[in-house]
């Protein structure tokens, strides 16, 4: 093990995974130094910070009606004076603003089966509308609110030093990662794209409107953000044409679903071919720039659309190829191939017929999309779904129905209302054979107390399947996995199967053959791929429903809405980045040095006068558009700094274990909402300790310092900087040819402490500890 985090865990990161080209600009860097350069205030194009807070109430707030006729009001044209008078020079002004990646509507024409009076075949002309992924990938990867949540190679992680118990939760800990790492270039960077495609209902009451949003997410984002909808690190990348296909007729209508879902997602994910083949350089939220293979790794659907994306029927897994019959088995089928598939596929369009067509159970989509995604393997790529599988499946529609049957209505409602109090427990107090409507949270109550509700009810053999589903759902839930969770996750769904035949028995079930139930045998399987299942929860794509799909449909005259739907969606979307824009802004206000002076105490083997020296923290500045101004390389210095945080005036001036070297980055004093605290702070990069002297040269070799795979910056006090040192790269036979005297800081991985560089650094070698 290489690295240890606060939390007790020990990290083997992948060894040739996520190198660095170089520096690059973040897209708020690149706005705050375009706005430098122009001479803009920070709230331009509005007035000021008042009209700025006018212009989002306004967004948030009011329609475009509304909009016009508030700005046209009096008091708001005599006493508030915007720089807008009315709706549309009001838009101009948000349409100013920086926003994601641009939307483009495709149309989309299929000719169907039913002819008209002419004999003619029907056709319907749709509109598909799409982002760039690739450019949707680069919105998410640089963006630096994500910093803090974002990893760019795989590593196992272990509870103990010996590595003996492994440790599975986000994206990255998982094994699809670090496989799929092999089978790249080295040093490259993964961006696993996670899909997510849900057909919604977006009228009320009335109509048949529907969206059919697509989204996108990466596992380099940690679990934990992608988790939070107000952090928007989903962004949604597309809607899908949702029609009735009425030029089909309906027994081809299916079919031509089929083929419609599979053209569209062809054409949306398009971009993804060459990006996943080749790579494609980005700059990430650190400010580096790294080459970026965006790979479809898993995809979050329910379970009737992923039977749509694997192109086979509803009766039959769309993982594995169990047989229709046998779903209700606990058995080890064999995994759907790709290839093969494609294979068969291709086979049964040129008329060949093969014999697994049928009995894969595949539906006849020729051009599947997923069929030219580089590294991609769609079957593998379904995650558990928690929400319709467990919370609402096996959970809801299963086991709550065959206890009511066995017990009855009256005594489970008279249970449930007999359940006590508790803080935060939901508490249903007419029972629950009259609810309707339920969501994934009141399941999640429910089973809370069901195992003890039961207990006494039913028989005792029932208490072990309803105690073995309770178990598995709960252990499915978990966001950390270890060994032992995962062999009770399949032990849990074990006993379930040995002991359901009581369920027979009691004529509450005839059969087994329950899809959902037969997917938990996957679960275990996706966990090691991908992590925990909390990750790829359905719940969170129905949540984004709410934002990217009704709110924008409500704001629509509800005719032609989906173009309506995107122009208010980029409006939202503006409003968003230039709020979280000025918050990066006001995070990184901070009283900023460029050098820090040390003057060093006489020392009577060198000279009877103090010296002084300077380390500098200085980033490179380009040349003025104008061409008056020359540019500077950055400057960020190697410096002693004392590891125990002493401070460098009661530091000795020897290379001992409590000196170690740093590279000094950014030098700065708190603001004052930080609270009264005068001492100026440095953020540094720690060198590892020094080790044993070369054997040739007799200089101290050192090497970068990672924590939790990246580099080890912590913030200190500039008092504990002793002086400045200067590290040569250890350059071998012959000298890397990149390297040069501005980059090789960066791109080296081993260094000399060059003790020659000053008779003072020379002393303090001859006297180290």
């Amino acid at each position: 093990m290489t690295d240890k985090e606060d939390s007790g865990r020990y990290f083997e990161p992948y060894p040739e995974a996520g190198w660095t080209l170089g520096e690059g600009q973040t897209n708020f860097e690149k706005h705050q130094q375009y706005k430098e350069d122009e001479g803009e205030d920070k709230w331009a194009p509005f007035g000021n910070e008042e009209e700025w807070g006018l212009a989002e109430w306004l967004v948030k707030s009011l329609g475009q009606t509304k909009t016009d006729e508030f700005l046209k009001l009096p008091i708001t044209q005599n006493r508030t004076k915007p720089s807008f008078h009315n709706n549309q020079s009001f838009l101009q002004k948000v349409d100013a603003l920086p926003h994601g990646p641009a939307w483009n509507c495709k149309k989309v024409s299929i000719k169907g089966n039913w002819t008209d009076e002419n004999g003619q075949l029907l056709h319907e002309d749709l509109e598909l509308w799409t982002r760039d992924p690739v450019e949707c990938i680069k919105e998410l990867i640089e963006n630096p609110l994500f910093k803090e949540y974002m990893v760019y190679a795989p590593s196992r992680a272990y509870k103990d030093e010996a590595g003996s118990k492994r440790i599975i939760d986000d994206m990255w800990t998982a094994d699809w990662w670090w496989d799929k790492q092999r089978e790249l270039p080295e040093g490259t960077t993964i961006a696993p794209i996670i899909l997510a495609s849900d057909k919604t209902m977006l009228s009320q009451f009335r109509g048949d409107k529907l969206a059919w949003p697509v989204y996108l997410p990466i596992g380099n984002i940690a679990k934990e953000k992608r988790r939070q909808t107000s952090a928007c690190a989903t962004i949604l990348i597309g809607y899908l044409p949702a029609t009735k296909l009425d030029c089909f007729t309906s027994d081809a209508r299916s079919l031509g679903g089929y083929r419609l879902f599979h053209h569209c997602l062809s054409l949306l994910l398009e971009p993804l071919i060459a990006a996943g083949q080749d790579g494609v350089d980005m700059v990430c939220a650190d400010s580096l720039i790294r080459r970026v293979y965006p790979i479809l790794a898993a995809y979050v659907a329910d379970f009737p659309e992923q039977c749509l994306i694997a192109c086979c029927k509803e009766n039959r897994c769309p993982k594995c190829l169990v047989a229709a019959n046998e779903r209700g088995d606990l058995l080890n089928s064999l995994m759907r191939d790709p290839e093969l598939t494609k294979e068969i596929l291709e086979r049964q369009r040129s008329g060949q017929h093969p014999v697994e067509f049928d009995e894969y159970g595949l539906r006849a989509v020729y051009k599947p999309f997923w069929a030219d995604l580089p590294h991609t393997d769609i079957f593998l790529a379904f995650t558990p779904d928690l929400l319709h599988q467990l919370h609402k499946g096996v959970f809801k529609d299963h086991l709550i129905k065959w206890c009511l049957d066995i017990v009855g209505e009256t005594e489970i409602d008279a249970r449930f209302k007999a359940i006590p109090d508790y803080p935060g427990l939901r508490y249903f107090k007419k029972g629950i054979s009259s609810i309707k409507q339920w969501t994934g949270t009141e399941h999640k109550e429910m089973q809370h107390v069901f195992m003890a509700l039961i207990t006494g009810a039913v028989p005792s053999r029932v208490l072990i399947v309803v105690q073995a589903l309770l178990d598995f759902c709960y252990y499915a839930r978990l966001h950390m996995h270890m060994s032992e969770s995962l062999d009770a996750l399949e032990n849990a769904l074990a006993v379930f199967h040995a002991h359901k035949d009581v369920l027979q028995e009691l004529a509450v079930r005839e059969h087994f053959n329950i899809p959902k139930l037969h997917q938990l045998s996957h679960y275990v399987q996706s966990i090691k791929l991908f992590g925990a299942a909390d990750g790829f929860n359905t719940e969170l794509p129905e949540r984004l429903h709410i934002d990217f799909a009704k709110e924008a449909y409500r704001a629509s005259n509800k005719c032609d809405y989906e173009e309506q739907m995107v122009l208010w969606l980029q409006c939202q979307e503006s409003l968003f980045w230039r709020t979280t824009y000025l918050e990066w802004v006001a995070a990184h206000r901070f009283d900023i040095f460029h050098q820090v002076v040390i003057i060093l105490p006489p020392d009577p083997h060198v000279s009877e006068l103090p010296k002084c020296l300077r380390v500098r923290a200085t980033p490179e500045t380009l040349p003025s558009s104008s061409g008056w101004k020359p540019g500077s390389p950055k400057r960020f210095d190697m410096a002693l700094v004392s590891s125990d945080g002493i401070q460098a005036s009661k530091a000795l001036l020897t290379l001992n274990a409590a000196v170690h070297v740093a590279q000094v980055h950014v030098l700065f004093r708190l603001p004052h909402q930080f609270g009264a605290y005068s001492r100026p702070l440095a953020y540094i990069e720690w060198f590892t300790p020094f080790r044993e002297p070369d054997e040739s040269s007799g200089l101290h070799q050192i090497s970068r310092s990672t924590r939790h795979l990246r580099r080890n910056s912590p913030v200190i006090h500039v008092d504990e900087i002793i002086r400045p040192c200067h590290l040569i790269p250890k350059m071998g036979q012959s000298v890397n040819p990149t390297w040069t005297s501005a980059n090789v800081y960066e791109l080296a991985s081993e260094f000399y402490l060059n003790t020659f560089i000053d008779l003072e650094t020379f002393c303090m070698s001859t006297t180290s500890t």
